[in-house]
């Protein structure tokens, strides 16, 4: 539903979110209020935002979404964008640029931090990854690529070993990786590069030159000068894959080794460097730590309620949101044929969900970072509102509802 919510409102359309795929009730409206003047569009946010979860988007006269935010009380983080204190800070600036704010409610907190992580992928609004100070884009880690190696990438490709994210920083990114392909004696050259592995079959013998020193200084196994067999590049990228895994801290290591020595030599300027890369590798590796934590422990369901009675369970697997469906309701409940669907549905998570060692990278592998995050801050919600499948299945079977672990008689 769109309104123009004050007199004194230009003519105005609401930004399309487009639809949610991780939201399995009807699609929810949007709501809108514009105004020429910051005074008139603080007066539309008191008469007509509600005091419940949800996204909002600022919207500036050309009609262009410059910001997406969350909260779970929408009229009062919008309210705080006018007030004076926050006129110098980004709030401030990103309001003065408004002559629209629009916003879609969701059932929770949790809804609402999916879908604006969803919102910011989809739309990247200029004030949610530039312009903003202290404020870096997004981008993942990867190894992958054939032969593989390490590189970053905002959006990563369909194809890899391992992706891990996201991570924060361009130039710190870059440093750790030159050095994670460096310590695992990966490649980090062009695609355009050709290879040629030492069990290549050739018909005539040839010499094959590096296209660069790092095979000279031993810092690359050498794919493009037959420097290795396809056999030891892949025990390489097996090390470099347990890294990712959490398994592997042989980077940290060999810099600190490295940072020690040029320290001893009196070589200041390299172990300068040397610093500089362990502090790069050392916040990947606390990030992978956390990320690579809620893969090994997160496999379950969590329901979660909603204000307006529109709950969900969320199945999450490998630490991902893997699927999700409606919350049971006493009136769902009382269904045969929704109870059926559902036990259907249930079954297939309960299959899905009993390798536990999988390690994830489903339909929504950026939701990993949210989820690991969310239970590092609300412990409780762990305690209170996760189960595993099979135990709703057996709950569901008897018209009941999970909790904990148990089961409550709806």
């Amino acid at each position: 539903m769109s309104k123009e919510a004050t007199k004194g409102s230009i003519e105005a359309t609401a930004h399309d979110f487009g639809g949610n795929p991780l939201y399995p009730h009807p699609p929810r409206s949007i709501d809108f209020v514009s105004a020429r003047s910051r005074s008139k569009l603080r007066a539309a946010i008191v008469q007509s935002c509600p005091r419940v979860p949800g996204v909002y988007g600022m919207v500036d006269h050309h009609g262009e979404l410059i910001y997406v935010g969350k909260s779970k009380s929408l009229r009062s983080r919008l309210l705080s964008y006018f007030a004076d204190s926050n006129s110098g800070e980004k709030g401030g600036r990103i309001v003065r640029k408004a002559r629209m704010i629009q916003w879609e409610t969701q059932p929770s907190e949790f809804a609402s931090l999916l879908r604006e992580q969803q919102l910011i992928r989809r739309f990247t609004p200029q004030w949610n990854v530039q312009g903003v100070p202290k404020r870096q884009r997004p981008v993942y880690l990867c190894l992958g690529r054939r032969p593989a190696m390490f590189f970053v990438t905002a959006k990563p490709p369909k194809e890899c070993t391992a992706v891990e994210g996201p991570f924060y920083g361009q130039a710190r990114m870059k440093l750790a990786v030159d050095a994670l392909n460096k310590v695992f004696l990966l490649r980090d050259c062009s695609n355009k590069q050709l290879f040629h592995f030492a069990d290549q079959m050739d018909l005539f013998e040839m010499t094959y030159r590096p296209g660069c020193l790092r095979l000279e200084t031993e810092t690359c196994l050498g794919p493009c000068a037959a420097g290795c067999s396809h056999e030891q590049y892949d025990r390489a990228v097996n090390a470099a894959e347990s890294f990712m895994d959490g398994f592997n801290n042989e980077p940290l290591v060999y810099i600190q080794d490295s940072f020690e020595r040029a320290i001893e030599n009196r070589q200041y300027e390299l172990a300068g460097r040397h610093h500089e890369t362990l502090k790069s590798l050392q916040y990947v590796d606390r990030k992978l730590t956390l990320l690579n934590s809620a893969r090994r422990q997160y496999t379950f369901i969590y329901g979660v309620e909603g204000f307006d009675g529109l709950g969900i369970w969320y199945l999450i697997h490998s630490g991902e949101i893997a699927d999700m469906m409606p919350a049971p309701t006493p009136a769902t409940l009382a269904n045969p044929r929704w109870v059926s669907k559902a036990e259907d549905r249930l079954s297939q998570w309960n299959g899905a969900t009993k390798n536990r060692l999988d390690r994830g990278h489903g339909p929504y592998p950026h939701t990993l970072a949210i989820v690991a995050s969310w239970f590092r801050k609300n412990r409780r919600e762990l305690k209170e509102r996760t189960f595993l499948p099979v135990d709703a299945l057996s709950a569901l079977e008897k018209s009941t509802t999970p909790r904990n672990g148990k089961t409550k008689i709806a």
